[in-house]
């Protein structure tokens, strides 16, 4: 049907809704048309069946009576003896040609029958009118009889009838895509749940009632959810439980490196240790960051907010400003939303030695902190990989600048429990610029 997402016809619809409202409308459309020129056809052979049979009793007594009055009285009976469907007329009435139709055939053969084959006839058509049929018989004394025929419509339509039909049709229409909605909105909520799934955040479960099918499939759909939590939870905290568990053996090693000897040795051993400690700590602050850290929304002045940041840096000498900020207020997390600028920040300032901070709203109303430094920045195809946890490009994150590669995933995290999201992006004129969007 479709080669590589694509239709092989160009009329075939992409949406499954269309797919099976065509489908549907089209099948019950066809169908009801069969049936309707199935009644019809059943119909007008019963009309035309009888229709004939009319024709043929009533010819039979209007002949028999002509050929039995005398040839005076004739005339006064004739408009008597006509019915709607033929008019007799005394005399060999008007010059045609042989009707050799299948009607004309059929026609004659009940006038034929209706004569009671006593009187040869001959039925012609009159040129110029094809509905119009005559009959030619001579009675018993001589006289011509002609037995105009003119068919009227075997079976007569209602003027009511289109608007029947084109009420039925409409009634299809409806019903046909009553049906469609009531089949595509289960699939449509199991896609919307899944593009909102979100395991480390708490969710209502996807609705269970409905036809048994969406029922199973949405029970299917909460216990995978769940099933997921449950493996990052315990991921998480398999993670929290080894850094906070290496946290001890890490004292005492650093307590016994300061007891011994200065020697270069030891420097490189307590660096190392650092290196480690900050390490754990990291993964503790992210396995806490997974789950949110308790914290209650506050509202904060965002001038004020961000000029004590820049403060902290600037009081121990950092090279942190602030270019451009929104006057208001945001109800947020503070403390979360402080480690998350202070993670982008201590990026910046590691990689380029400055870091620029500046707030705006965006369109849609949302509050939008952008962190910019003029460093080397990241390579395309390696922003979303840099998100990812204990991720380091190789070209800057080293063992000499320290990182970890959690501070942007904690930063993810928590900007999660906020309602934001975090991005990341190569500025055009150098550069890495971190955003977290708040609504």
């Amino acid at each position: 049907m479709s080669i590589g997402g694509t239709s092989r016809f160009g009329w075939w619809p992409r949406t499954l809704r269309s797919r099976l409202f065509l489908i549907l409308f089209g099948g019950l459309a066809v169908a009801y048309g069969l049936s309707f020129s199935i009644l019809f056809a059943e119909r007008y052979m019963s009309a035309k069946a009888v229709m004939l049979g009319t024709l043929e009793s009533d010819l039979a007594t209007s002949i028999a009576v002509l050929d039995r009055l005398p040839a005076k009285e004739r005339t006064d009976w004739l408009d008597r003896l006509s019915r709607g469907s033929y008019r007799l007329v005394l005399g060999p009435g008007l010059p045609g040609v042989p009707d050799l139709s299948g009607r004309g055939a059929e026609i004659a053969d009940r006038i034929g029958q209706a004569a009671g084959n006593r009187f040869p006839i001959r039925v012609e058509a009159i040129p110029g009118d094809h509905m119009r049929l005559q009959g030619h018989l001579t009675l018993s004394d001589g006289s011509p009889l002609t037995i105009d025929v003119t068919p009227r419509g075997v079976m007569p339509l209602a003027e009511w009838l289109p608007y029947v039909f084109a009420a039925q049709m409409l009634l299809l229409i409806l019903c046909t895509w009553f049906a469609v909605r009531l089949a595509i909105r289960p699939l449509g909520a199991l896609a919307a749940a899944a593009d909102a799934l979100e395991p480390s955040r708490q969710g209502s479960p996807l609705n269970e009632d409905g036809p048994s099918e969406v029922a199973h499939a949405a029970r299917a759909f909460n216990a995978m959810r769940d099933r997921i939590a449950h493996y990052l939870e315990e991921r998480v905290q398999i993670l929290a439980a080894i850094s906070h568990d290496l946290q001890t053996p890490i004292t005492r090693m650093r307590l016994r490196a300061d007891m011994a000897d200065d020697s270069p040795e030891k420097d490189k051993l307590v660096s190392d240790l650092r290196e480690i400690e900050r390490l754990v700590q990291d993964g503790i602050a992210y396995a806490r960051s997974s789950h949110g850290n308790g914290e209650k929304n506050a509202r904060i002045d965002l001038a004020s907010f961000i000029d004590s940041i820049a403060y902290d840096y600037q009081d121990v000498g950092k090279t942190v400003s602030v270019t451009g900020i929104v006057q208001g207020t945001a109800m947020t997390k503070p403390h979360a939303l402080r480690r998350i600028l202070t993670n982008f920040i201590d990026n910046a300032l590691k990689f380029a030695g400055s870091a620029e901070i500046s707030v705006e709203r965006s369109g849609e109303g949302n509050v939008v902190i952008v962190v910019k430094d003029h460093g080397p920045g990241i390579p395309d195809d390696k922003l979303e990989s840099a998100m990812q946890p204990f991720y380091r490009v190789e070209t800057s994150r080293n063992r000499e600048t320290g990182g970890t590669g959690l501070g942007l995933a904690i930063a993810q995290q928590l900007a999660v429990s906020l309602g934001g999201a975090v991005r990341i992006y190569n500025c055009s004129g150098g550069g890495l610029a971190a955003e977290i969007a708040l609504p």
